[in-house]
């Protein structure tokens, strides 16, 4: 198959865009410098994109059979109007601008795997989350319904849609597990704001393996939370961090300090949680290859 992957050359994208070409399968990218992108992955058929400004170009979807939508800024930041405006535009623009070029293209992909987040659901407590789970008004449940919306358009077209709601994707080299290493390591780690709040993780071979089963299973359509069966609360992750890495996880860091980091609003969102599990991918047959954080962090650190 032709896939067509946005954000190729992010941590996510570039892994699967390594397992689409393991397979047999050609790669096309979207990106603002191909030529940077081409360096990185020369195997990929690179086009220029900027997402937010404009449609992808045409001949991006020659021959395409299926779409993974995978464009975003990261959230992770302090959450300013202008970061705001950007972390929104970046979703729910480049994904219009997406379906619009799909529902323009002929013929059409069959498929269009789409990226969301646990964040829809906002901070659940200890109540287990899924699918059916209903949004909050945090900022980031708003910009994931949006984000949701836009990508739901491309059904008007008679396109499959699946989109993935995903968690904490645990990667050695990006995302919050690149951030926890260097503290861990040096024995100064330990629980965030008290630790009680889940963490709804997946590894980054299941994150990918889910995107793919979607865009490869033709019943697989709507919603589906991209994360571990078992999710943990952070204090119990601390530890599994700490026998990992055969070091101490005893450090508490106080919340204040989060805050004082990344602001008030991303500061309450990075210390709570949501309890979420993957219901609807296990009902469908989908099989986690690292269901319990001791073997998803044994696999990330690998």
């Amino acid at each position: 198959m032709r896939v067509l992957v946005t954000g190729a050359s992010g941590a996510i994208g570039t892994e699967v865009s390594d397992r689409l070409l393991a397979r047999g399968d050609e790669v096309v990218g979207l990106t603002r410098d191909p030529e940077r992108a081409s360096a990185g992955q020369p195997k990929v058929v690179w086009h220029a994109w900027d997402s937010t400004l404009e449609r992808p170009p045409a001949a991006a979807l020659d021959g395409v059979g299926g779409v993974i939508n995978l464009v975003g800024e990261a959230i992770n930041q302090r959450w300013s109007d202008d970061a705001k405006k950007r972390i929104m535009d970046s979703r729910v623009t480049s994904t219009r601008n997406l379906v619009d070029a799909i529902a323009a293209s002929d013929p059409k992909p069959r498929v269009l795997v789409s990226q969301s987040a646990v964040g829809y659901y906002g901070d659940t407590g200890d109540a287990v989350v899924d699918e059916s789970t209903p949004a909050s008004d945090r900022f980031d449940s708003r910009v994931c319904v949006a984000w949701e919306a836009a990508a739901r358009e491309v059904e008007g077209s008679g396109v499959r849609l699946a989109i993935t709601r995903t968690g904490l994707v645990l990667d050695e080299d990006s995302g919050l597990l690149k951030e926890l290493l260097v503290p861990f390591r040096l024995g100064v780690g330990g629980p965030l704001a008290g630790g009680g709040f889940y963490m709804p993780w997946i590894t980054l071979d299941d994150e990918v393996g889910l995107l793919l089963w979607a865009l490869d299973t033709d019943s697989a359509a709507g919603v589906y939370n991209a994360s571990a069966p078992n999710p943990v609360t952070n204090r119990e992750f601390s530890k599994a961090l700490g026998r990992a890495l055969g070091r101490p996880a005893i450090v508490p860091v106080p919340k204040l300090a989060v805050v004082a980091r990344l602001g008030r609003e991303m500061g309450d969102a990075a210390t709570s949680g949501q309890r979420a599990v993957p219901r609807r991918a296990q009902d469908e047959g989908f099989e986690f290859r690292h269901p319990d954080v001791d073997s998803g962090l044994a696999a990330a650190l690998a």
